[in-house]
């Protein structure tokens, strides 16, 4: 299977998603992979897959690449003979952030008819936003954190007590998070949070509490991971998780009970079907006071999670032909020429 990996993006966390490209070259080695990537300025280059590495990005040397651009059914090359397309059976959106997280790239691959891996519009859209992530979680019966919504030009004022967390709500990666301790810190770490985005959300900093992380597909049946407990320290910075996002080897399943396990895979296959269909997702839970609370959604999970799978290329392929597809609608004019018709009769 020929695999065309989307990287890049104007994005924050742009220079994650390009460790998430380079990881899927050591992770996928049965397939071929055609490398497309997004610069700062939403220009697309083939990337050469043999001499991928971080350097060719922060250099710039990647502009010495073929400049790509995107028409009806695919990624296309232009020269003096004319356009030549890319030739792949399925494009895997590994672009973190905005434009791969927030329903650019899904609406684009939509409108030009190109098979994708990743969340749809409405998925996207959701997942996105953390607060959307609440809404959502809400309407399908799913518990989540307690919260409270700031905006950058309202009022400083939260209710709840502290220790409280900070988070911008269109951002990953723990990008503008902070972990507030008290009153006379607040002011300080919303000033952060609102370099990055003009929401954010206040959380409870919850005590014993116990993180899981599950992911997974739907193709012709369930495909889902291991049940992840994830290394905890009080706080992963940004730094621990961008090297958490070059993770390949596979990692031990979580010491859960049957019965917790099974109500975190239950929580996400409420959340994942129908609205996530094309996609791998990893959903991140809390379990407090034996609830399980669902924290958020990684609608493109860095690296894809392949580390929670036993056979993470072949479920890639099942995948790719398990793909949601658009209805087709049929313009026949019908209604216009039945008012040119009264009208000439007119």
């Amino acid at each position: 299977m020929n695999i065309a990996i989307l990287f890049g993006g104007s994005s924050f966390e742009h220079e994650i998603s390009i460790v998430s490209a380079i990881t899927m070259k050591k992770v996928l080695k049965k397939s071929q992979l055609t490398y497309i990537f997004v610069d700062a300025n939403r220009e697309c280059y083939l990337v050469d897959t043999d001499k991928i590495n971080s350097k060719l990005f922060s250099s710039g040397a990647y502009k010495k690449g073929k400049k790509l651009t995107l028409k009806k059914g695919g990624f296309f090359t232009e020269g003096m003979l004319g356009s030549k397309q890319l030739g792949f059976d399925v494009l895997l959106n590994l672009i973190h952030g905005r434009d791969g997280e927030d329903g650019k790239v899904a609406s684009l691959m939509e409108f030009f008819d190109i098979p994708y891996i990743s969340p749809r519009l409405e998925a996207s859209a959701l997942s996105y936003n953390k607060l959307y992530t609440k809404y959502l979680a809400e309407s399908l019966g799913i518990k989540t954190v307690a919260y409270e919504h700031l905006r950058k030009n309202g009022e400083r004022k939260i209710s709840m007590g502290y220790p409280v967390i900070i988070k911008p709500v269109r951002l990953g990666s723990s990008i503008g998070v902070s972990i507030v301790k008290n009153e006379s810190e607040l002011d300080y770490a919303l000033d952060v949070a609102f370099e990055f985005d003009s929401d954010v959300i206040v959380e409870p900093f919850l005590e014993g509490v116990k993180e899981y992380n599950q992911a997974g597909c739907l193709t012709d049946t369930w495909e889902l991971s291991i049940v992840e407990e994830p290394y905890k320290e009080e706080f992963l910075d940004f730094e621990k998780k961008y090297m958490d996002f070059a993770r390949d080897a596979q990692v031990l399943a979580a010491d859960i009970s049957d019965e917790m396990k099974e109500k975190i895979r239950e929580s996400f296959k409420i959340i994942y079907d129908p609205l996530f269909r094309g996609s791998i997702i990893r959903c991140d839970f809390f379990v407090h006071e034996g609830e399980v609370l669902l924290n958020e959604i990684n609608p493109i999970p860095g690296s894809m999670a392949n580390y929670l799978f036993e056979d993470f290329e072949g479920m890639l392929g099942r995948l790719a032909k398990h793909l949601p597809k658009e209805p087709e609608i049929k313009v026949d004019y019908q209604y216009i020429h039945s008012i040119q018709q009264a009208k000439g009769k007119a």
